[in-house]
């Protein structure tokens, strides 16, 4: 058994793109070896920022050979048919059989294929796979018409130790690879993948992504322990750093104390996000002035270097940042908000200053809903939450948007809940974002994407398939969430209906609101399968009408996913269908509705009876119980229904020959299906 070894050596790939780009290499070519028939055992996909390789172990020598037997014409068919078949197949008709079949005498053709050598078919399967790599962004060099994400320099492809000439545009395949670009850049042959990695670590490449990031992590944790602080873990920062070096070398550099008394969200923005810096922090939770780089050199001189290089950028960056933190404070936000009408928050939606009307309008409304919630402070948290989007440092670091007006509110001198309402009302962001629970805080952020979803489905801007560019999802999501884990009592129809009507009575109002609803009972479904919840339960609590109280639907669904797991539930739901069924059929048949009262008089059989008695006491008893909310007692009581609806289907004819008695006892039918829908739409319920 054979090993194939692949290196494909450009330009620096995009850190973001080399895991997948990793992904799509490795599938492509196993895919085209398994479409070939050419078995292996076992593959290895490393990536570095200069070079994609691929092991691929236990591969044979040749494709198997193939033997199949082909059916041609009858025997006796005509001979420019037979002569098509014999050419068709490469056989003459001496090679053929004659066999009796069912519909007569047939030719049969044996086909011979023998395999082709391995290193044949990998060179087609290679050339495809760099065709059709699906790059998110790629380039041309030079003259040349072939696309990758940067320039291709080499490609090195073994199989057996032997080259296969695979070749993409200009570059076709060696035995030849090269080190680190500044450490090692010599180039050098190798025979196997053995000798591949043991000589690039000797040239000062980590070929293992995951071995780079686990020295990056450690040497990071030792470096901030010497000076006793504590290296804060950025995963997302780690995944991207390692796709920037071949040979990590973690270093420390210092941040001016000037620069200090800037706001921690705006430091650490500069270091991690701008500069790919690590940060690190004090005994005491405090960030320290000091970061962690990786370089991409080793020796003692290129470090300090490359130190004083990043500290010198970093200055300049915090420079900036400090004067536009200097200069903002020395304006309140009440003073920027004229600006908002210089700002299009979109072009059929009206500007900023526009949308702040009605995030206030929407918070005042929203307080009424919202437990200890002062009406007066959340109005003026919605008036003054966008003003930081027109400050010096929110324009130069506009993911710190709601952060930095925090801290100018608290500058201005406004109530800290007003302050704290700007910082977290764009949350919450994501399924793992923090939720706001302070009253004033919830009603803003409840306000903010309330007002988004209901703008944007007036303009008939929703969500289709996979496209969403308004996030409007997340936005649905959020509402979810800030309902349900601060438990409001929010009905959903009337604050959509309100946030629409503050828009112009031009644009589809009523539209919207039915829309919006529907929009959420799916959000709702998928919010809620994520924690084991059957949307089909979901799907017939939510059918009730005007059920759209968050709070008390879930309570219901919970006590409904209770009572249909029950066996009493479960009978009593095939009760339900049965009837159902039946009413479907005649009434269609009889093209009318059997929805009206059960003449009593008319009640001839006990069991009939019974069962009419069971409903008017059940529903006695049981509605109280759900205008109380006490689900789980109001469905105890339905239970009780199982043994006279089961009693019903055994003893009763429903088509008796008699119309009047038919009529009644699909009457009665209905009255099954009327009070079952108290608890929740039967019909969507899955068995």
């Amino acid at each position: 058994m054979a090993e194939l070894l692949l290196e494909l050596f450009s330009e620096e790939i995009p850190a973001r793109m080399q895991a997948r780009a990793s992904e799509d290499l490795t599938k492509l070519v196993t895919d085209g070896l398994k479409a070939a028939d050419l078995a292996f055992d076992n593959v290895e996909a490393l990536v570095t920022p200069r070079r994609l390789t691929l092991i691929i172990d236990g591969l044979p020598d040749k494709q198997p050979d193939l033997r199949e037997e082909r059916r041609g014409p009858r025997a006796d068919a005509p001979e420019k048919a037979i002569a098509g078949f014999l050419a068709g197949n490469g056989v003459t008709l001496e090679q053929c059989e004659k066999r009796e079949t069912p519909k007569g005498v047939f030719l049969f053709a044996i086909v011979e294929q023998k395999g082709r050598d391995s290193a044949d078919v990998i060179k087609d399967i290679i050339e495809d796979a760099m065709a059709k790599l699906p790059w998110p962004k790629s380039m041309r060099w030079a003259d040349q018409k072939v696309r990758w994400v940067r320039q291709l320099d080499r490609i090195l492809c073994l199989f057996d130790g032997k080259v296969i000439p695979a070749s993409f545009g200009p570059v076709t395949a060696g035995n030849i690879t090269s080190g680190h670009r500044f450490l090692a850049p010599a180039t050098f042959s190798v025979a196997n993948a053995t000798e591949y990695k043991a000589k690039l670590a000797f040239a000062k490449v980590m070929l293992d992504r995951e071995e780079r990031k686990k020295v990056i992590l450690d040497g990071a944790r030792k470096l901030a322990a010497s000076e006793g602080f504590t290296l804060l873990e950025d995963n997302g920062l780690l995944e991207e750093v390692c796709g920037l070096v071949e040979w990590p070398v973690p270093v420390m550099g210092k941040v001016d104390d000037q620069f200090m008394d800037i706001p921690r969200e705006v430091l650490e923005t500069s270091m991690r996000e701008h500069q790919k810096y690590f940060v690190v922090e004090d005994s005491n939770g405090k960030l320290a002035a000091r970061f962690i780089t990786i370089s991409n050199m080793v020796t003692l001189d290129a470090n300090a270097q490359i130190i004083a290089g990043n500290e010198r950028v970093l200055r300049a960056r915090l420079h900036d940042a400090k004067f536009f933190w200097d200069q903002d404070r020395k304006v309140t936000l009440e003073a920027r908000l004229p600006k908002l009408d210089n700002i299009v928050f979109h072009a059929k939606l009206g500007s900023l200053a526009e949308r702040v009307l009605r995030l206030r309008g929407l918070a005042r409304e929203l307080s009424a809903d919202i437990p200890g919630c002062d009406v007066k402070l959340a109005d003026r948290a919605a008036e003054i939450a966008k003003a930081d989007l027109v400050s010096n440092m929110v324009f130069e670091f506009t993911e710190l948007q709601g952060l930095m007006g925090k801290y100018y509110a608290e500058n201005d001198g406004e109530a800290p809940e007003v302050a704290n309402a700007i910082a977290q009302h764009y949350a919450p962001a994501g399924p793992s974002d923090m939720c706001p629970t302070a009253p004033v805080s919830v009603a803003v952020a409840l306000a903010e994407k309330l007002d988004t979803l209901a703008g944007f489905f007036t303009i008939d801007e929703k969500p289709t398939g996979s496209k969403d560019p308004f996030a409007l999802r997340r936005a649905a999501l959020g509402v979810i969430r800030l309902v349900l884990e601060n438990g409001l009592r929010v009905p959903l129809r009337r604050a959509f209906a309100f946030a629409v009507s503050q828009y112009p009575a031009s644009i589809r109002r009523d539209e919207a609101v039915d829309e919006l609803l529907a929009f959420f009972a799916d959000r709702l479904k998928v919010h809620l399968r994520e924690q084991g919840v059957r949307h089909d339960l979901v799907s017939a609590v939510f059918a009730l009408d005007g059920e759209d109280d968050l709070v008390r639907l879930l309570a219901r669904v919970d006590a409904l996913a209770d009572f249909v797991s029950g066996e009493s539930g479960v009978n009593l739901m095939a009760g339900y269908k049965r009837a159902s069924n039946i009413l479907r059929i005649e009434e269609k048949k009889d093209e009318k509705s059997y929805d009206a009262d059960v003449s009593a008089d008319l009640l001839t059989q006990d069991e009939e009876r019974k069962l009419y008695e069971a409903l008017i006491n059940v529903r006695h008893k049981a509605l109280p119980l759900l205008r109380a909310e006490n689900y789980a007692a109001a469905m105890a009581e339905f239970a009780h229904l199982r043994g006279p609806v089961d009693a019903f289907f055994e003893g009763v004819t429903v088509n008796s020959d008699k119309a009047e008695e038919r009529a009644n006892r699909l009457k009665l039918l209905a009255q099954i299906r009327t009070a079952l829908h108290d608890i929740a739409d039967f019909s969507k319920i899955e068995s």
